[in-house]
C-alpha cells in the first residue's frame, strides 16, 4: 500500500504555476525565498517528500532543487538535507517618515513598572513546569473553567491568606492575563450595574483611566496629600465640593501607592472601607507589588478589612515577570458571578501550562524563595541609589522608598522637564512625575522624576545609577562639569526631537510597561 503525503516529512505549502511543472515549480520555490516567507536557514522536504505531496515525479523535484542550488538560493549538503540559503541580509531603511524625528535607543533604562527580567528563575520555573506537566490529569488540557485552573486557585487562596492577609476560597478567585485584563472585565461589570463614574488617585497610570473611559466610567480624580490619597472627597466630595454624582466605586493603591510610594494611612483605609459598607460601594484594590517592602512587614491587603466590598487584584507581572501574562482577581460573592459571565463561558484568555505551573512554583516554596530573594536585591539597589543621591544630587530628595521597584526623586521647583532633557542627554530612559498626573487632579503640582530601580540588570545597574546623578541637579542648578557642555550640544543633537507628547525627550516612545 503507498504511504499517505500526510505521514513523513515537513510540510510545506507550494503551488507551482507557469508552463511547465519544473519550470513552475522552480519558480514558485524561487518566489518563495525571494519574497522571505521561506527564512533563511529554514529545511526543505525531501524530493521525494514533497513529490508525494505534490503528486508528481521525484526527479522533477530534486531538478528544481538543484536548480535553485545552482543559483544561490538554495543549498544542500550530504546527510543534511536541502534548506533555504543563507545570504546577507539588507539592512532596513534608517530613513524616517516625513515629519517623524529618529529617536536614539537609550543605554540605560530606569522607566518603573518592569522588575529585573534576568533575575527570572529559569532553572526552579522549569522545574515546576516538568512536575506540573507530569501530574496534571488530561482533563486539564481541555477547554477550562472560566475562573482558571482550580489548582492555581487554590494555591493562591493559601498563599494570599499567609503572604497578603486576604480572606477568600478557591470558589472567588478568578484567573486572568494581567491587571489590565482583569480591570477591562470590571469596567464592563461596573457600566452594566448602572454606573457611569469611578474615583481614581490623583497619579496613576493613564493606560487604565483610557480603559475605564472606554468602558463608559468617567474616571473622577481624589485629591492627595501627606497621608495618601484624600479618601474623605469620597464622601464629600473634592475640597468639600459635594460628592462626586454616580461614584460608587474607587480604583487604590493602598499597600503602596503608584507612582508616589505613600502607602494609604491606617485611618483613611477604615475610612475608605466604611464609606464602602454604608454606600454599598466598591473598591478595586490594585496590589501591584505588595510583596516588596524593604524596612518592615508589608502592609496588608485592604481585602482583609471587608470582602464583601473589595475586588483585590494581583499579578506575577511585578514579582516573576509580565510576558507570563498571569494575574488574579479575588471577588466578593455578590460580583463573581457577573465577573465569571463576563469572561465568557469557557477560559480563553489564559494558558493552562503556565496556570499549572505557577501553582506547582507556589506550592513547593519556590515562589517564596523567589521573592526573599528578589527583595534583597532591590534593596541593595535602592540603598545605593540612595547613598549615592546624598553625595552627589544633596539637592534632590527620595521619597517611596520604603517599598517597591521605584522611587520618586522631588527636584528643586521648576526643574522637572530640564532634568529629563539632561536624562535624555545621558543616554538614560526615565519618566517625570507629571507624566502620571490625572488631567483633572487637584493635588498640587510637583516636580520629580519616577525611577524603577527594578528594571535594569544587575550588570546595568551601576551605569545606570552613573547617568542618572549626572543628570540630576547638584545644588538646585545644572552648574557642575557633566551639565557644562549640555544645554547647546544637545539642542544641537536633538533639534525638533524633544518637544513631543509628555515632553519626556527622545526617548519618550518608552513607556512604563502596564499590565
Amino acid at each position: 500500500m503507498a504511504k499517505s503525503w500526510a505521514t513523513f516529512g515537513v510540510d510545506l505549502h507550494v503551488e507551482p504555476t507557469g508552463p511547465g511543472v519544473r519550470r513552475g515549480l522552480t519558480e514558485a520555490l524561487r518566489e518563495a525565498v525571494r519574497s522571505g516567507r521561506l527564512a533563511p536557514g529554514t529545511r526543505l522536504p525531501s524530493s521525494r517528500s514533497l513529490a508525494a505531496d505534490l503528486g508528481i515525479a521525484r526527479n522533477t523535484v530534486a531538478e528544481a532543487y538543484a536548480d535553485l542550488v545552482a543559483e544561490g538560493w538554495l543549498t544542500a549538503r550530504q546527510g543534511s538535507g536541502t534548506s533555504v540559503a543563507r545570504r546577507p541580509v539588507q539592512a532596513p531603511s534608517t530613513t524616517s517618515a516625513p515629519g517623524r524625528p529618529t529617536h536614539a535607543r537609550p543605554a540605560y533604562d530606569l522607566v518603573p513598572g518592569t522588575p529585573d527580567l534576568s533575575s527570572f528563575p529559569r532553572a526552579a520555573w522549569l522545574k515546576a513546569s516538568r512536575r506540573a506537566l507530569t501530574l496534571a490529569p488530561h482533563e486539564a488540557l481541555d477547554y477550562g473553567d472560566p475562573r482558571g485552573r482550580v489548582e492555581l486557585r487554590t494555591a493562591l487562596a493559601g498563599y494570599l491568606a499567609r503572604a497578603r492577609g486576604v480572606r477568600t476560597d478557591p470558589e472567588h478567585i478568578l484567573i486572568c492575563s494581567g491587571f489590565v485584563h482583569g480591570l477591562m472585565l470590571l469596567g464592563q461589570v461596573l457600566r452594566g450595574r448602572g454606573l457611569n463614574s469611578l474615583a481614581v488617585e490623583s497619579y496613576g497610570l493613564d493606560v487604565h483611566w483610557r480603559l475605564l473611559e472606554r468602558a463608559g466610567l468617567r474616571t473622577v480624580p481624589l485629591g492627595f496629600d501627606e497621608l495618601g490619597t484624600r479618601t474623605e472627597e469620597l464622601a464629600t466630595g473634592p475640597r468639600g465640593g459635594g460628592a462626586p454624582g454616580g461614584v460608587r466605586a474607587v480604583l487604590m493603591t493602598p499597600a503602596h501607592q503608584f507612582p508616589m510610594g505613600v502607602p494609604l494611612h491606617p485611618d483613611r483605609r477604615a475610612q475608605v472601607v466604611d464609606w464602602a459598607r454604608r454606600g454599598g460601594g466598591l473598591i478595586l484594590e490594585d496590589d501591584y507589588d505588595g510583596e516588596f517592602r524593604y524596612d518592615r512587614q508589608q502592609v496588608g491587603a485592604l481585602q482583609g478589612l471587608d470582602p464583601d466590598h473589595v475586588v483585590h487584584l494581583g499579578t506575577a507581572s511585578k514579582s516573576l515577570a509580565p510576558g507570563l501574562r498571569l494575574g488574579w482577581l479575588v471577588l466578593p460573592p455578590s460580583l463573581a458571578p457577573e465577573v465569571i459571565a463576563a469572561k465568557g463561558g469557557v477560559d480563553w484568555s489564559c494558558g493552562v501550562l503556565d496556570q499549572l505551573t505557577l501553582a506547582e512554583f507556589i506550592t513547593s516554596g519556590a515562589y517564596d524563595r523567589h521573592i526573599r530573594a528578589s527583595r534583597l536585591r532591590y534593596r541593595r539597589r535602592r540603598d545605593a541609589l540612595v547613598a549615592r543621591l546624598a553625595e552627589q544630587a544633596p539637592a534632590v530628595r527620595a521619597t517611596g522608598i520604603a517599598a517597591g521597584l521605584h522611587v520618586v526623586l522631588r527636584l528643586p521647583s521648576g526643574t522637572e522637564q530640564e532634568t529629563l532633557r539632561a536624562a535624555a542627554w545621558q543616554g538614560l530612559a526615565v519618566h517625570g512625575l507629571d507624566r502620571y498626573r490625572h488631567p483633572e487632579s487637584p493635588a498640587e503640582r510637583i516636580d520629580a522624576l519616577v525611577v524603577g530601580y527594578g528594571t535594569p540588570p544587575d550588570h546595568g545597574w551601576s551605569g545606570a545609577l552613573d547617568a542618572l546623578c549626572a543628570a540630576l541637579p547638584f545644588d538646585g542648578t545644572f552648574s557642575r562639569t557633566s551639565h557644562s557642555a549640555f544645554g547647546s550640544t544637545f539642542n544641537a543633537t536633538f533639534n525638533g526631537t524633544f518637544h513631543n507628547e509628555g515632553g519626556d525627550g527622545p526617548f519618550h516612545g518608552i513607556e512604563s510597561p502596564h499590565e
